[in-house]
């Protein structure tokens, strides 16, 4: 009842496949340590390089029992592939994965959650504000779906998918955040931005103090400026392998 099945995928899939395996693993790690996890719910999910093929968690585990050999590899409509796999997934969580994943095929990674900040500045009427460096960033790529309930509705992909557009960054009316990426390191960082950007607005919107913003023209250069930074030395690309030490050190068996 409360043992999870025990697999080992490590050397049955391709070398690409175990990598993508390995690094999602080790981003659903990392919420856990940030607090960002909500018990078995949100999820990220990846497309395997190469492939229209997804790896998505399973549905029941908790973010921390998420390792690379347990998620489960999926097609584009939710269809396990592997037919001997002892695990399901969720089909609410799927629908909004498989309409970012659809319209935007050069980002391998989706990642949505349930943060109760990025839940407040999403209800918000004015949704995320410029206070911080941190909403600079988001908000040079910034999107919003209005809630339509539990995402079950086949019809809600195409509504979501024109409110996603091209951007990277998107707030789920009273209900979450949802980050895209051309890697799951790129996803991890831009959620990283977005919900410290939502924490920050709480924080200050909370107080009684004047409020100072960014200039708008520094977020409409900020998309070149982010470029640089997160493919630099100093940026995101930089981050990721140490995200991927971090969560090794505190999660040893994420990658079995």
């Amino acid at each position: 009842m409360y043992d999870i099945p025990k697999i080992d995928l490590k050397d049955k899939v391709s070398a690409q496949e175990w990598q993508t395996r390995v690094e999602l693993a080790a981003c659903y790690r990392l919420l856990v340590l940030h607090g960002w996890d909500d018990l078995i719910h949100t999820h990220v999910s990846a497309r395997i390089p190469g492939t229209e093929d997804l790896l998505i968690n399973a549905f029941g585990l908790a973010f921390e029992e998420v390792t690379a050999s347990n998620l489960v590899k999926i097609d584009i409509e939710g269809n396990v592939i592997d037919k001997e796999s002892p695990f399901s997934i969720n089909p609410a969580g799927f629908t909004i994965h498989s309409a970012v994943h659809i319209a935007r095929p050069e980002a391998q990674c989706a990642l949505h959650l349930h943060h109760t900040d990025a839940i407040a500045v999403a209800s918000y009427k004015d949704g995320l504000q410029p206070y911080s460096q941190y909403s600079a960033f988001a908000l040079a790529s910034m999107s919003y779906h209005n809630y339509e309930g539990l995402a079950v509705d086949p019809d809600e992909i195409k509504r979501l998918q024109a409110n996603l557009g091209n951007a990277n960054f998107m707030l789920l009316r009273n209900h979450g955040a949802l980050t895209m990426g051309n890697t799951i390191g790129d996803a991890f960082m831009h959620m990283y931005d977005l919900l410290r950007a939502c924490e920050v607005q709480v924080k200050m919107q909370n107080s009684h103090n004047q409020l100072t913003t960014v200039d708008q023209s520094i977020i409409d250069g900020i998309k070149a400026q982010a470029n640089i930074v997160h493919t630099g030395l100093t940026g995101g690309q930089k981050a990721w392998p140490a995200m991927m030490r971090r969560a090794k050190r505190a999660y040893p068996d994420f990658d079995q």
